[in-house]
């Protein structure tokens, strides 16, 4: 496996500039007694930043040489799940090997796959008709996360648009069985609501068909009848039938309450499949008939995280979250009993991947520290588990991968906080740490396939990921922990891994050096790192993260505003709160370095959050600076982007840690 060098590493360092250095922009005016800025930005994407700002924060170059590594490591490929042919002897899958997300074909396992879409933006594949006559693909332009919807021949050629319009989300809900119509929908009257449509594959013929108010999904239909969730919230779902015919809408479970629900029909008569923590502390899969829930999953400290049932009503799927890892279980539909797995390769975690629509396959995708995600596919008539395509490493051993760890640090109140932990092979101890907070904060850091933190083990870095309090995974009390003012009494857990690893990964009395990453609602935790919790950590590099939670719930997208409240507060009833809990607010006490980086089109946390926190570091002469990407959103996607966040993040990381 190829190592990083001293001397590769002082290129990379050389790269930064002694940090990104640009033009010092007009002074703006500080903080008002109540965190928010005097003058307030307005609006989001590239309306609200000007041209001239975005090439004054463009990335710097990087040496080849140092490139050159990132280039490798990102050549590091799984094989992930597709879309399989009714009789499972073709399959369409996404994949990013030209650099973006593209469609591709093949023609049977093992089989030379051939691309299908082109260009620079993030093209998907989202459905198959079950006729296989045609493709459904979703395209992005710019990371706006707008996509629209199109028709692929499977042979190829010139997309066919559904819709695909400026600031509308689009989103396949489900193909109709006689492959004639589909039904999607786009908030293309009404920013914050999602009404539903119908599409007429032979004609092109587009109906409005569901308009009531609402972020209405079609989790599932049978007979003419849908099962609709409009969510309140991220984790706040309510169920309602709809039927068509009619146009009737009635409530089924969720109605008054905050809790989570994701539901299916069953096979059974009038049975509706349902996975909530409505019940208790964990996610548990339910039949509900009659209105009474009679629980399948067994009473498990695990949180059931993904469930599916085939469009044949035959088997049921599971996936639960033991502390991280990923295991899947079958059940027969009607009968509810157990069906046996055949014995899978070895891997750290095991995720349900597809059903398909007949029953007949199901793809399941095993990843692990060492291991790139690969999908395999189980034929249930002949038993047999295959692998399409294999995983891709050039020139490069993940044999050699650090095996991540589960470890914990105790919060100053005594909880253990869980964290995967990889370490180098050798540094010079104490060697330095890097802490990444993940985004969500309803998320979850998995001990997976992980090439970039690799990247960070090779340069002989700790690379620390902890599931604080608010993470997925660990139940709901857990779960809701941080939410709205709830946040002021477990934010202290960023804080506290820097307290710990200090005290017990020092060395001959020497306390390590530590950086803190993170992207999201993890660059927010880097934000409060650097300025809520000045000293504790020795420098920060943040992407997309929200500086002033007051100024992103005002100026993030509509969709955005509603399903954030629930998790952030109420930017009116809860002001105090959310003013008190802005890194902006304390940003006079920061420290250390920070480098920030952000996407000018995101549609989730705006531009202007980050341009007001540089503005506020270079009024103060705060090391670090801030690297705008025009072609990108919510987060660094394309290939050459990528190279230059992960090289100046490292760069960054090395000079104020290693002062290389």
């Amino acid at each position: 496996m190829i190592r990083w060098t001293f001397a590769l590493l002082c290129l990379v360092s050389a790269a930064a500039h002694a940090d990104i250095k640009e033009p010092a922009p007009p002074r703006a005016p500080g903080p008002t007694a109540t965190g928010t800025p005097a003058v307030a930005y307005q609006g989001l994407g590239a309306d609200s930043v000007s041209p001239a700002e975005v090439a004054r924060y463009a990335a710097p170059p990087l040496p080849r040489e140092a490139s050159a590594r990132i280039e490798a490591m990102l050549d590091v490929r799984g094989a992930p799940a597709g879309v399989l042919t009714a009789r499972g002897d073709r399959m369409f899958f996404t994949s990013a090997l030209t650099g973006s997300n593209q469609v591709w074909r093949q023609d049977g396992p093992m089989a030379f796959p051939v691309q299908l879409t082109g260009g620079a933006d993030r093209t998907s594949v989202v459905g198959l008709t079950p006729d296989d006559s045609f493709v459904v693909v979703s395209r992005d332009v710019g990371g706006q996360e707008n996509p629209g919807l199109y028709l692929l021949d499977p042979r190829g050629g010139a997309l066919r648009r559904i819709i695909h319009a400026p600031k509308v989300q689009a989103a396949l809900q489900f193909i109709s069985d006689d492959s004639k119509t589909l039904y999607f929908r786009a908030n293309d009257r009404d920013p914050g609501s999602y009404a539903l449509y119908r599409y007429e594959l032979a004609t092109g013929a587009t109906e409005l068909v569901f308009d009531t108010p609402g972020l209405w999904s079609i989790d599932d239909h049978r007979d003419g009848t849908w099962l609709l969730t409009k969510d309140l919230g991220n984790t706040q779902v309510e169920v309602y039938e709809y039927d068509v015919a009619r146009k009737q809408l009635t409530p089924v479970i969720g109605q008054g309450e905050a809790e989570d629900h994701d539901v299916r029909y069953g096979a059974r008569p009038g049975q509706i499949l349902v996975r909530t923590n409505k019940r208790g502390d964990f996610q548990r899969v339910y039949s509900l008939q009659r209105g009474v829930l009679t629980p399948i999953s067994t009473d498990i400290p695990f949180d059931v995280v993904e469930f599916g049932i085939d469009q044949a009503r035959r088997r049921i799927y599971l996936q639960v979250n033991e502390r991280g890892y990923q295991r899947v279980s079958v059940f027969d539909a009607r009968t509810l009993r157990p069906l046996p797995l055949p014995a899978l390769p070895a891997a750290d975690s095991v995720s349900l991947a597809g059903v398909s629509r007949s029953g007949r396959f199901v793809q399941l995708q095993l990843d692990g520290s060492r291991l790139p995600p690969t999908a395999y596919t189980l034929d249930w008539q002949t038993r047999k588990l295959r692998a399409w395509r294999t995983p891709m490493a050039p020139e490069i051993d993940v044999a050699s991968f650090a095996q991540a760890t589960l470890e914990s640090y105790p919060a100053r109140d005594g909880t253990p906080i869980p964290m995967f932990v990889r370490r180098p092979a050798r540094c010079d101890a104490p060697c330095p740490v890097i802490v990444d907070f993940h985004g969500g904060p309803e998320s979850q850091t998995r001990p997976g396939f992980a090439p970039q933190a690799q990247l960070y083990v090779d340069a002989g870095f700790v690379y620390v990921q902890p599931n604080v309090r608010g993470s997925s995974g660990y139940g709901k009390a857990w779960l809701h922990a941080d939410d709205g003012p709830k946040r002021l009494a477990v934010v202290t857990d960023i804080e506290d891994a820097a307290r710990f690893i200090r005290a017990s990964w020092a060395k001959d009395g020497k306390p390590p050096r530590i950086g803190v990453l993170g992207s999201s609602y993890g660059g927010y935790s880097v934000l409060m790192a650097m300025t809520y919790f000045a000293g504790a950590f020795d420098a920060g590099v943040q992407t997309v993260g929200i500086s002033n939670l007051v100024t992103f719930l005002t100026n993030t997208a509509p969709y955005r505003r509603i399903l954030r409240i629930s998790e952030y507060g109420d930017p009116v009833q809860d002001k105090d709160a959310l003013v008190h809990l802005s890194p902006l607010t304390h940003v006079a006490r920061i420290k250390a370095p920070l480098l920030s980086i952000q996407g000018v089109n995101d549609p989730r946390v705006p531009v202007g959050e980050a341009l007001q926190i540089t503005r506020e570091l270079t009024r103060r002469a705060i090391p670090g600076g801030l690297i705008l990407f025009p072609d990108e959103g919510h987060g660094v996607t394309r290939r050459e982007n990528q190279v230059l966040a992960i090289g100046h993040a490292l760069a960054f990381f090395e000079k104020h840690l290693r002062g290389r």
